[in-house]
């Protein structure tokens, strides 16, 4: 039906400038000047704009927004450990600890110098503020060293004793662990993960044909395996710099929002985003001729006709996007266009009027 009601306008068109052009030979008659120019019928319509979008699809693989594998700093025997996989624990919680008994001691044995060398330093300093007795510089000196001495000493020991502690760096939930009370353990011990999943990096590949297309806050659209139904919207947070040669492809990173929990780093998605490649003229394709430099279409001109050479950009819904010396409300000529010549004169018909003609015909003729 589609189809007929096309074929039908086509044939309207060129009957109308049929018509036109038998008017216009028995108007000018046998008689006119030969240098007079005849006039040819053409139909034509004022030039329109067009936004241009490319929808991207990729599947994408998912990394929590922060994630690391918990080791201990220091070697020694598990005493107590504070979670279950899968709990939500806040910076600074305690997860694990290890025996302390040695660093205590040592604390508390740095802590008494420390106090000590302090009283020793302020005897000295009071006895050279006296009149009645004067404390040699030197000797001075030696207890102000010794007091910053057992200061350092009691930080180290301070230093060591926190590191029998493991704590969180961040909130999250951490993961299984394979660590019991009574298990010794070292710095090379995985203790647990811990994944800040409030929100998901998804990381995709995208055809190297869309450089400088996508760019940081670029909105993308995520879709689980699972649900096609729900979908998720991110932005994009980071555009690699260079493309692999063996994929052709570079590599685009979103963040996805997690409120609810539902997601987990590690999953698989699709990724959909719709790229914005420019506002271009729209053309009707019989308004497109091809010669021997390319592609070019007809532009009426102060009743006269103008060439004008066009890059075709891309087919949408049945008309060309184009680039080329065109500027809006130009009268693009679509009709006619085989009889046409550099500068011939011209007689233009609305195309947009023909069109509402023939739309409007076969309701009339189904009314009657």
């Amino acid at each position: 039906m589609r189809h007929n009601t096309c074929l039908f306008r086509h044939t309207v068109v060129v009957l109308l400038l049929s018509v036109a052009a038998c008017g216009e030979k028995t108007a000018t008659g046998e008689n006119d000047s030969p240098q007079r120019s005849r006039s040819v019928p053409v139909a034509a319509a004022p030039l329109s704009y067009q936004n241009l979008t490319t929808r991207l699809e990729a599947v994408g693989t998912s990394e929590a927004l922060k994630s690391i594998s918990l080791f201990p700093e220091a070697a020694g025997e598990v005493v107590a450990v504070h979670f279950k996989p899968g709990d939500f624990v806040k910076r600074g919680d305690t997860l694990l600890e290890l025996e302390s008994r040695d660093q205590e001691l040592a604390l508390e044995l740095a802590s008494v110098r420390l106090e000590e060398t302090r009283r020793l330093f302020d005897r000295y300093d009071r006895a050279n503020r006296s009149v009645d007795l004067t404390v040699p510089e030197t000797t001075v000196d030696t207890a102000r060293t010794a007091l910053e001495t057992a200061r350092i000493e009691r930080d180290l020991a301070q230093v060591a004793l926190e590191r029998r502690f493991i704590n969180a760096p961040f909130s999250g939930h951490v993961g299984i662990t394979d660590v019991e009370v009574g298990d010794r353990v070292d710095t090379t011990s995985v203790i647990t993960t811990l994944d800040d999943r409030s929100a998901l990096q998804v990381t995709f590949d995208a055809p190297e044909s869309f450089v400088g297309q996508l760019a940081v806050n670029d909105p993308v659209d995520v879709t689980t395996w699972r649900d096609s139904e729900s979908t998720v919207q991110g932005e994009v947070i980071e555009v690699d710099s260079r493309i692999n040669p063996v994929s052709r492809a570079f590599r685009v990173r979103a963040r996805v929002p997690n409120e609810g929990d539902e997601l987990r780093p590690g999953m698989s998605f699709r990724v959909a985003l719709l790229l914005d490649r420019g506002r271009f003229p729209a053309v009707s394709e019989v308004a497109v001729q091809w010669g021997a430099n390319g592609a070019f279409v007809w532009v009426a001109e102060d009743d006269k006709a103008r060439r004008v050479p066009v890059r075709l950009v891309e087919r949408v819904d049945g008309s060309i996007l184009v680039e080329g010396n065109l500027a809006q409300g130009d009268m693009v000529i679509g009709e006619g266009v085989q009889s046409m010549r550099e500068g011939i004169a011209l007689r233009v018909i609305d195309a947009r009027a023909v069109a509402r003609d023939a739309r409007d015909a076969p309701e009339t003729r189904s009314e009657s």
